[in-house]
């Protein structure tokens, strides 16, 4: 919803005589100013309360002009002639009291007959189940693209009275530097271009990477979401042709150019498969690809113990995502944060499942450019909701690397750690690790440097290999799991590597566990 169409509606609720309005936003000021000029339009008095400041705008009832109390101020609200738009600033914070969701319900009784509207400004929605009827929540849109460029030509304008800036733009790249702001606030798109300003001297299309430099900050604000600085490399995944052929073609599809064509923007992978064997490496490399934030969310970081409280985190974690767009969202190991729904009426009256529905619908119905990256090693644990077609472009499977890839992981991982690949015996080192994990060859290589390190002497093959001798894989202690899961992805997901490794002998006569000393059960 562009800023013109948010405020038509908040106009159409007052004149439609709406009771209580709850508008989403941190931008106070600016919400106040564009309800003044609906105000005016409506010949309405706007009166704006604070806890610190009470009533701030003349009332002409002299004994409430100053209260501070917030019981007080709803019963001036319901009983004065004043008619007005009544806005109280930061007022979520008391509808955790029972005397004011009480006062709250009368308020929206009895401004139904008036031409009186009580409109709440919060940046977060918090509302009593009590309330859900009585209040209809706004969310207050942050400026769109001609907003944005208003701001800019005003703060050039501002700035070239006191002193010249160099601005070397075309309208191509104005717009690029325009759009690099969209998702800020006015205030932050306003301090950034003057950062880039003060800084530089200058205003280019180069200058938006300082421009970014002020999104992270929101991400690091939020405590939901994490900004990955991805080093990792494409060339650093060995193997997984199929994923990164798939992964290449998509590059592009951010572009004009995608949407001219009538190309949609790609909605997401998801990754299921053995550990360690390059799922998280392949979400920070497509980040470094294309050129996109990676931000990660923790599932489950956003559930509180406030009710409500993680739902509306689930919330801001979207509109904070979708504000830094085109970028990743990455949910490592999604089936740990999604666990517990079969039984979230019971434990949790319902709090996570609440949280997958608003995940999973987002998911479907998203129109912004979040590519979500998800990754998932236990698949039995996800929920079916997930699988299904639609919520992301392919579910890839990633198994074990085969002979091949192998080689390859072995020749990456000697080139990070500064070693020619070309002195030691790929072809032995690769044969003698079947069934070994990506992770599990890049410890082998890290364990036979410590034996080298500690005798003072290059490292050699012969160090590797007896790592590998004394290294028991996840291949061997999980057998059946991963069969499991290799049969669950032959008919359900699409093989990220284009040949298949090597079979994998399962214990037959006991369970692996039960070989262990004094494990047996008699």
């Amino acid at each position: 919803m562009s800023e013109k169409s948010c405020i038509e509606e908040i106009d159409l609720l007052i004149r439609a005589r709406y009771s209580i309005l709850y508008l989403v936003t941190y931008e106070e000021d600016r919400a106040i100013k564009c309800l003044k000029s609906i105000s005016d339009n409506h010949g309405k008095e706007l009166i704006v309360w604070s806890q610190t400041k009470g009533f701030e705008t003349r009332i002409h009832d002299k004994s409430f002009q100053n209260t501070k109390d917030p019981e007080q101020a709803l019963n001036y609200i319901q009983s004065t002639e004043e008619v007005g738009l009544y806005v109280l600033k930061d007022f979520h914070v008391f509808m955790r009291d029972n005397t004011i969701v009480r006062s709250l319900r009368d308020v929206a009784d009895s401004l139904k007959t008036t031409y009186k509207t009580m409109i709440v400004i919060s940046p977060i929605t918090i509302i009593p189940a009590e309330l859900e009827k009585d209040i209809t929540v706004v969310d207050f849109e942050l400026p769109d693209f001609g907003a944005m460029k208003s701001i800019l030509d005003t703060m050039i304008a501002r700035i070239n009275k006191k002193r010249k800036v160099e601005i070397n733009l075309s309208p191509a790249q104005r717009e690029k530097l325009v759009k690099s702001v969209l998702g800020l606030t006015a205030d932050e798109a306003e301090n950034a271009f003057a950062r880039v300003v003060v800084s530089r001297g200058t205003l280019k299309e180069e200058d938006i990477k300082l421009i970014l430099d002020e999104k992270k900050q929101i991400i690091r604000k939020s405590g939901l979401l994490e900004y990955y600085e991805s080093d990792e490399k494409f060339n650093h995944i060995g193997g997984l042709d199929n994923l990164k052929k798939w992964i290449i073609k998509r590059g592009t599809a951010f572009s004009e150019k995608a949407r001219e064509y009538g190309l949609p923007e790609p909605r997401g992978i998801l990754m299921v498969g053995v550990q360690g064997c390059g799922k998280s490496l392949t979400a920070k490399a497509v980040s470094s690809l294309w050129g996109l934030p990676l931000l990660r969310l923790d599932l489950g970081s956003l559930f509180s113990g406030i009710i409500g409280s993680s739902e509306e985190n689930i919330r801001r974690a979207i509109r904070i995502a979708e504000s830094v767009a085109p970028c990743i969202l990455w949910l490592d190991e999604i089936e740990k944060g999604l666990s517990g729904i079969t039984s979230s009426d019971i434990s949790d009256a319902g709090t996570t499942a609440r949280v997958f529905g608003s995940f999973i619908t987002w998911l479907q119905e998203k129109k912004t450019p979040v590519f979500v990256i998800a990754t998932s090693n236990d698949i039995e644990k996800l929920p079916p909701e997930v699988l299904r077609k639609g919520r992301f472009d392919e579910i890839f499977f990633i198994d074990l690397p085969t002979l091949n890839e192998r080689k390859d992981i072995f020749k990456i991982h000697l080139e990070i750690f500064e070693r020619n690949p070309d002195d030691f015996d790929l072809n032995c080192l690769s044969q003698k690790c079947a069934g070994f994990s990506g992770a599990e060859i890049k410890e082998a290589i890290i364990s036979g440097m410590y034996d080298s390190f500690g005798e003072n002497r290059p490292l050699e093959t012969s160090d590797i290999l007896h790592a590998i001798e004394v290294t028991i894989p996840l291949s061997q202690t999980m057998p059946k799991k991963i069969n499991n899961l290799r049969s669950w992805a032959g008919v359900r997901a699409r093989r990220a590597s284009e040949v298949p490794p090597e079979e994998i002998d399962e214990f037959t006569d006991v369970d692996f566990f039960e070989m262990l000393p004094g494990e047996h059960v008699g």
